[in-house]
């Protein structure tokens, strides 16, 4: 049994071996696999021990804290705050962790899959699209989960919108940014030796995801929060910048996966990616209206892609598929990059 366990350990824990080695890669590779059928197969994590809830209780606890601060000093402070308490969390559970290294390795996984969604972000969207066939006054209310804008007097194609729009959106803060984040950071310690780089390496993708549920708490431009949100937002807009760009592009190659019309998807993308207020959203947005050759609506705020046909509710299906597809692609390529990285080293 000791040397079982002595052989899981070197396969593993490798916080303080050889970065380079492949027990490493293996571990790198595996924990992403098994967070993504985690998320697929069961979803979020109960509310509770939700890391993105716990985060949402520190970042409230010092937003009273520091909220009283009127100048964007009290932004800084509460990022700074929130970030160490939130490492700190991670890394007593990794030395807790350490008792067991199977245990280590499914709270590992765990943790990662709490870091995107993909399961949520596709069943919204569908659970709209069920709730249209059935009323449109239960869409209506559906919807209203899913954007910020007042959907009681939505119509249908609107809503269908609504729903494409908020869909396609999140997948780069769904899914793209935090395992781009993650895989960023596998390639640095697999070129350089870092001690606790099993730590550090989910650390960036979970930091990721403190940035984002900051920026939806505070990073808003209302009285109250326009000083203590300035730099949430800031940092938000700054992580998903590459991400984004990266998404709207396999978003595009999704689309001739599926024998959409790739060629529009791309030209839809440069052409009005930038209208949205936001300097990211617009490019999977965008994109995905190019693929559908839909046009996206928001009203007083954005149009996106040409109107060449009527939406319809058959567009959310599709959308779904291009979202998927643009998930699934993404992660192919991850995994064979870092296998060609590996063997390169």
């Amino acid at each position: 049994m000791i040397e079982y366990n002595e052989m899981i350990s070197d396969i593993i824990f490798t916080q303080t071996g050889n970065i380079n080695s492949l027990n490493l890669f293996i571990f790198i590779i595996s924990a992403l696999l098994v967070s993504i059928a985690i998320d697929v197969v069961f979803g979020e994590l109960p509310g509770r021990i939700h890391p993105v809830v716990i985060m949402g209780s520190v970042i409230n606890f010092f937003k009273k804290m520091f909220i009283g601060i009127k100048n964007r000093w009290s932004g800084f402070l509460l990022v700074l705050f929130a970030a160490f308490v939130v490492s700190l969390i991670l890394f007593i559970i990794f030395i807790i962790g350490d008792l067991n290294i199977v245990l280590l390795f499914i709270v590992y996984s765990l943790l990662l899959s709490s870091t995107f969604s993909i399961k949520m972000l596709l069943d919204t969207a569908i659970s709209v699209e069920n709730d249209l066939k059935e009323s449109l006054d239960k869409a209506r209310q559906s919807v209203s989960y899913l954007v910020s804008r007042d959907t009681n007097e939505l119509t249908e194609s609107f809503i269908i919108s609504a729903t494409i729009e908020s869909m396609t959106e999140n997948i780069t803060d769904s899914y793209i940014a935090p395992i781009f984040y993650y895989f960023i950071f596998s390639v640095i310690i697999l070129y350089y030796p870092l001690n606790y780089e099993l730590y550090l390496l989910l650390l960036i993708p979970m930091l990721y995801r403190l940035s984002n549920t900051l920026d939806a708490m505070v990073g808003y431009k209302t009285d109250e929060l326009m000083d203590i949100g300035f730099l949430p937002a800031k940092i938000d807009d700054i992580l998903n910048y590459v991400p984004s760009r990266i998404a709207g592009l396999f978003v595009v190659l999704s689309a001739y996966l599926l024998k959409l019309d790739g060629n529009n998807s791309f030209y839809i993308m440069k052409r009005d990616a930038r209208k949205c207020p936001s300097p990211n959203s617009g490019y999977t947005m965008a994109s995905a209206a190019g693929a559908l050759n839909i046009q996206l609506v928001k009203k007083d705020t954005y149009v996106l892609g040409d109107e060449n046909k009527e939406i319809e509710i058959i567009d959310i299906e599709n959308a779904v598929k291009l979202s998927k597809w643009t998930i699934i692609l993404f992660t192919i390529t991850i995994i064979l990059l870092l296998i060609i990285i590996k063997v390169i080293l």
